[in-house]
C-alpha cells in the first residue's frame, strides 16, 4: 500500500487493471483500422467457433450475435467468461480493439486482452457498461510483449442476479496510432477548491509560459472584482514539470462563496471564504471508518447509500473471521478476529496499519480536537462515550484479538495480519468473499504496535471503561515483554498473496514509540530509561517523506512533546518538534505549490498525500507548542494542495471541490465498475501521486510522468488511487485541528 514494497500482485487475478485509453463509440460498429484482422469470426454470421465459454453458460449464435444467459450468484468477474484464443501480439505494436455488446439488465463487464495462463497479465483491460439496447465500444492499446497466442476474454461474473449478454462485430487490428494519455487539468489557475479561512493565507498557482509578473483579479459569483494583484514568477517546478507563478490574496477576509481567480486569460474553479469550511470535513473524514468496519452490518439509516450485510462473520459464502486458523505450519490454534476495519480496498486487516490509524484517532481525542458523543452517526452514538473513541475501540478490540493465546510459546506477541488466502477481483462485497481466511505469523512490529496503542488506550479509556483500560494495560505490558524476547521477528516480504506484506525489518522506531506510550501511561522508570537511551529520542527522525506505518518514532516524539510527564529533558523534545516544523515550513515556502513535501530525488511515495498531511501534523503540533501563527499558516497552505492547488487541479478528497477524486480502488465502493454500488463516502482521501506507479494501468498511462502527474482517478490504479484507514486518520486529525481554529 503506502511504500515502495508493492502490496498488490500485478496479475489479473489480483485486480483487472486497465492498460489502454478507451472511448465509447456512438456508431453501431467500430471502424476498421489498417492492419490484418486478428479475430477470424467476430460477426457470428455462421456459428461462433472458435469462441468458447465457461461451463456455466451456453453460447448461442443462432440470431447472428453471440449471446449467453449469465447466471446469478457468482462472485468474481472471471467466474463467467466468453473467450477467444490464439491472438498474435507484437512488442511495441499498437492495436485497435472494438466490439458491439449489450446487457439486459444493464451490467458492467470486463473486456480483456491478456496472457491466457497464470498470472493472466493484461495488456488491455476495460470495463464497458452494457445496456439493453447495446452500444459499440472501441479501445486502443500497445502490446509490451511478443506473444503468439494472446487471449480475448469477456469476464461476465460477479452478479447476484442473472442477466443476458450479447456480443457482435468484434475486431482486433494492428497498425493503430499509439495511445497518448493527457489528463484534463482544467483551468491553469489552481486554487483550494473548498476554500480559505477569512484570516488565513490565500494562495494559488498559475501555470503559464510567461516569465514576467502578470496581473490577476479575484471576482465574486456576479463578476464583481474584489481585489487585484500581481503574480510572482517561480520558474520551472520540478515536481510538475510546469512553469508556474504564485499569487496571494490574503487581504480578502470577508466571508463569500463562489469566488474565482482570473489570471492570464484563465478562470479558476470556484471556492469560498468561510471560517467553518473544515467543520464538515473533520466529521466526514471520521465517518469514513464506520462503512470500513468488518463483522457488522452497515445500517442504511446511519449511512444512506452504503448499507450492506456484515462481512466475514461466517455466513456463507464467507468462511468468516470468527474462527480463523493460521497459515499451514504457523500455529495449531484458531482465533476469533472478527471486527476491526478493512484496511483498504480489499478485505485484509493488518495490525501495523491499524496501529497507526487507531493511534491517530485516539490522539485526535487526547489532544482535545474531538470529544463529543453523537457526532459520527455510528451504532454507539448516544452511549455517553465520545464517538471518536467508540470508533477507535472497534479497531483496538480487533488488535487485542490478534494476540497469541496464553500458554503458547509466543504468548503476548501479535499476529501480523489476517486476510484471504488468495486475491479476489473487483467488485466484491465483503459478505460475498468466499476465500479462506488465514492468520499470518506474529511479528515484532505488530507486537509493538499493539503495545503502543494498548498503552494509549489504557490511559484514554480509564474514565469511560476501567475494565477495558485495565485489559489494554495488561496487554501492552505483555506485548512489550514479548517483543523484547523476540526483537527480530520480521514479516516476510514475500508473504503477499491475498494481502499486502507490510514488511518492516527496522523496528527500533516501534520500540521507541511503544516505550514512549507505556511511559506516558505508567510513569515507570523501565520505559523512561528505554526512551532516554533510544537513538530515536535525540536523533533527526523527521523524514522529508513524513512518518507512516513503517516509520513511527515520530509518534512517540510528538506525544512526549505534547502530553504531560516528568521526562528529563522534555523541553529539548519540544524544541526538536519546532525545529522539524521549521524544516517543513521552509520546504513549503520554497515550493511553488506550497507543499511541505520534497522527497529525495523528487520521487513521490505510495500514499504521498497522507505523508503530506502527516507533515502538516508536525506543523500543527509546533503551533500548539509555540503559539506561533506561522505554523498554522503552513498547515492551511499545505491543505490547499490536498484540496485542489496542485498540478492536476483535482481535490484528492471525495465530495470536496468541483473536481474531486471519486474512483478510489475498492472492492465495494466500486461504482465505476458497477453503477449499483456507491463511490467512496465523502471525506475519503485518495493515496495520490506515486512515482513508482506499480499497477498496470498507471504503468501504461503514466510512464515518464513528472511526480505530481503520477496519479489517475481510476479504480484500477491501486498504486496511485487507493483508499486506506491510515490515510484518512491524519486527514481527520488535521481537519479537526483547523476546524477548532476556524477564526485563526
Amino acid at each position: 500500500m503506502d511504500n515502495a514494497n508493492s502490496r498488490r500482485r500485478a496479475g489479473a487475478l489480483a485486480i483487472a487493471a486497465a492498460v489502454a485509453l478507451a472511448t465509447t463509440a456512438i456508431a453501431t460498429s467500430p471502424a476498421q483500422a489498417e492492419g490484418p484482422e486478428l479475430i477470424s469470426n467476430g460477426t457470428f454470421g455462421n456459428g461462433h467457433a472458435p469462441w468458447w465459454g465457461t461451463a456455466n453458460i451456453t453460447l448461442d449464435s443462432s440470431g447472428g450475435q453471440l449471446c449467453a444467459d449469465i447466471p446469478g450468484g457468482t462472485v468474481n468477474p472471471w467466474d463467467v467468461i466468453v473467450g477467444y484464443d490464439g491472438v498474435p501480439l507484437q512488442t511495441g505494436e499498437s492495436y485497435d480493439f472494438g466490439f458491439f455488446a449489450a446487457g439486459d439488465p444493464s451490467k458492467v463487464a470486463r473486456a480483456l486482452v491478456q496472457l491466457p495462463v497464470a498470472p493472466y497479465t493484461q495488456y488491455l483491460s476495460a470495463a464497458p457498461e452494457l445496456a439493453p439496447g447495446g452500444a459499440a465500444f472501441a479501445y486502443t492499446f500497445t502490446s509490451p510483449v511478443d506473444l503468439p497466442s494472446a487471449q480475448v476474454a469477456f469476464q461476465l461474473g460477479g452478479s447476484v442476479d442473472p442477466w443476458r449478454f450479447c456480443l457482435d462485430d468484434v475486431t482486433l487490428t494492428g497498425g493503430a496510432e499509439p495511445p497518448v494519455y493527457e489528463p484534463d487539468t482544467g483551468p491553469r489557475v489552481r486554487v483550494n477548491q473548498v476554500g480559505y479561512l477569512p484570516d488565513g493565507p490565500k494562495n494559488a498557482t498559475l501555470v503559464t509560459e510567461a516569465t514576467e509578473p502578470l496581473p490577476f483579479t479575484v471576482v465574486d459569483s456576479g463578476g464583481r472584482v474584489l481585489t487585484r494583484g500581481t503574480t510572482v514568477p517561480r520558474g520551472l517546478d520540478a515536481s510538475s514539470g510546469q512553469n508556474v507563478h504564485s499569487l496571494a490574496f490574503d487581504g480578502l477576509r470577508r466571508a463569500a462563496s463562489g469566488l474565482t481567480v482570473v489570471a492570464d486569460g484563465e478562470t479558476s474553479r470556484p471556492f469560498d471564504i468561510d471560517a467553518r469550511i473544515y467543520d464538515r470535513l473533520a466529521v466526514d473524514a471520521l465517518r469514513f471508518y464506520y462503512p470500513q468496519r468488518s463483522g457488522i452490518a452497515i445500517s442504511e439509516e446511519l449511512r444512506p447509500g452504503y448499507a450492506r450485510p456484515a462481512g466475514h462473520v461466517g455466513v456463507a459464502p464467507n468462511t468468516g473471521d470468527t474462527l480463523v486458523p493460521c497459515q499451514p505450519g504457523v500455529c495449531d490454534y484458531s482465533l476469533d478476529v472478527s471486527g476491526g476495519w478493512y484496511d483498504a480496498g480489499d478485505h485484509g486487516k493488518y495490525v501495523v496499519n491499524g496501529g497507526i490509524s487507531v493511534h491517530q484517532l485516539m490522539s485526535e481525542y487526547e489532544r482535545g480536537l474531538a470529544g463529543r458523543d453523537a457526532t459520527l452517526a455510528i451504532p454507539e452514538s448516544g452511549n455517553g462515550v465520545p464517538d471518536i473513541l467508540d470508533e477507535a475501540r472497534w479497531e483496538q478490540e480487533f488488535l487485542l484479538s490478534m494476540r497469541v493465546p496464553a500458554g503458547e510459546p509466543l504468548a503476548g506477541m501479535a499476529h501480523h495480519k489476517i486476510h484471504d488466502a488468495a486475491w479476489t477481483g473487483l467488485p466484491l462485497m465483503p459478505h460475498l468473499d468466499p476465500q479462506k481466511r488465514e492468520l499470518h505469523p506474529p511479528s515484532t512490529a505488530a507486537t509493538l504496535n499493539l503495545a503502543a496503542t494498548a498503552a494509549q488506550a489504557a490511559r484514554i479509556f480509564k474514565r469511560f471503561d476501567r475494565a477495558f483500560a485495565a485489559e489494554n494495560l495488561a496487554a501492552a505490558r505483555a506485548a512489550w515483554q514479548a517483543a523484547l524476547a523476540n526483537p527480530e521477528m520480521y514479516a516476510d516480504p514475500n508473504d503477499a498473496t491475498g494481502g499486502g506484506a507490510y514488511n518492516d525489518a527496522e523496528v527500533s522506531d516501534e520500540f521507541y514509540w511503544a516505550a514512549a506510550e507505556l511511559y506516558l501511561t505508567t510513569g515507570d522508570r523501565t520505559y523512561r530509561d528505554f526512551v532516554l537511551a533510544s537513538p530515536h529520542h535525540t536523533g533527526d527522525i523527521w523524514r522529508d517523506r513524513g512518518f507512516d506505518w513503517g516509520n513511527t518514532a515520530q509518534l512517540g516524539r510528538i506525544d512526549l512533546a505534547t502530553l504531560p510527564s516528568t521526562l528529563p529533558g522534555r523541553s529539548e523534545v519540544r524544541r526538536s518538534v519546532l525545529r522539524a516544523a521549521d524544516g517543513y515550513l521552509a520546504t513549503l515556502d520554497a515550493h511553488p505549490y506550497g507543499i511541505p513535501y520534497a522527497p529525495a530525488g523528487n520521487s513521490y511515495d505510495w500514499g504521498s498525500n497522507h505523508q503530506v498531511v502527516n507533515n502538516l501534523i508536525v506543523l500543527a503540533t509546533a503551533h500548539e507548542l509555540s503559539g506561533s501563527k506561522k505554523y498554522l499558516a503552513g498547515v492551511l497552505e499545505g491543505m490547499d494542495y490536498i484540496l485542489g492547488r496542485n498540478a492536476l487541479n483535482v481535490s484528492y478528497v471525495t465530495g470536496y471541490g468541483d473536481v474531486a477524486a471519486e474512483n478510489q480502488h475498492s472492492r465495494w465502493y466500486a461504482d465505476q465498475l458497477d453503477p449499483a454500488l456507491p463511490n467512496p463516502p465523502p471525506g475519503t482521501l485518495a493515496g495520490g501521486p506515486n512515482s513508482s506507479i506499480q499497477d498496470p494501468l498507471a504503468q501504461r498511462l503514466l510512464t515518464g510522468c513528472a511526480p505530481q502527474f503520477c496519479y489517475i482517478d481510476d479504480i484500477e490504479s491501486w498504486s496511485t488511487n487507493e483508499l486506506t484507514v491510515n490515510w484518512n486518520a491524519p486527514l481527520a486529525w488535521i481537519s479537526a485541528f483547523i476546524a477548532a481554529r476556524g477564526d485563526c
